[in-house]
């Protein structure tokens, strides 16, 4: 009975083995089905000029994340992750800059530097062009 218990368990093992292996191999690079090679994806329109104010930001979702696309200056656009480099919060776009409810650090609306502490690092920044009026990112 011991013997074809471990028979069982071997049994198991390698049945497990080889399923781990082909899940494995579903996810090898290269595979037509998970390769997402950033070069070759399109850009994916996240706004439209006329919605974002003249030195002012707005907050819209690119790839699943939000993000914060400003104006700095009349059809000038750029763009910055908003999780706050502090502690992860999301900033939020208003007059004085781009503002981190949690604990209060600002961002510069134009360049993602810190203006006010307690964080240290700037906002890091999205590349996103102008298509005529549409703000493209990716």
């Amino acid at each position: 009975m011991t013997h074809d218990a471990d028979l069982t368990r071997r049994t198991l093992l390698v049945a497990g083995g080889a399923g781990t292996a082909l899940a494995l191999a579903a996810c090898a690079p290269g595979d037509p089905n998970t390769d997402t090679d950033a070069g070759t994806a399109s850009p994916a329109e996240v706004a439209v000029l006329s919605d974002i104010p003249v030195g002012g930001a707005i907050a819209v979702m690119f790839d699943g994340a939000q993000i914060i696309v400003s104006q700095p200056t009349a059809g000038e656009v750029v763009a910055f992750s908003a999780i706050c480099t502090h502690q992860g919060c999301i900033v939020v776009p208003e007059k004085k800059g781009l503002n981190c409810p949690c604990h209060m650090s600002l961002f510069d609306t134009a360049t993602g530097a810190v203006l006010q502490g307690p964080a240290t690092e700037p906002l890091p920044a999205v590349t996103v062009t102008l298509d005529g009026d549409k703000v493209l990112a990716g």
